[in-house]
């Protein structure tokens, strides 16, 4: 399995994240997120959840917090 399908059954297992319509790209070892969540704590999740997923060396965390 490559590292894009990885990160994205990582991401879609994540309770937190149900529902958002995040996007992130993989290149050599590094995923950028990407998209909007509705809280900080979202954002740490998703990023959290990326990280424990083998073949991830580095993060871009790009999502952008939206209240409301």
């Amino acid at each position: 399995m490559d590292l894009t399908t990885r990160v994205a059954k990582a991401i879609d297992k994540t309770p937190h994240l149900a529902q958002r319509r995040l996007r992130f790209e993989t290149s050599h070892g590094k995923v950028t997120i990407m998209g909007t969540v509705s809280s900080y704590f979202q954002k740490q999740m998703a990023q959290e959840a990326v990280r424990r997923v083998e073949g991830v060396e580095f993060i871009d965390n790009d999502l952008e917090v939206v209240w409301g």
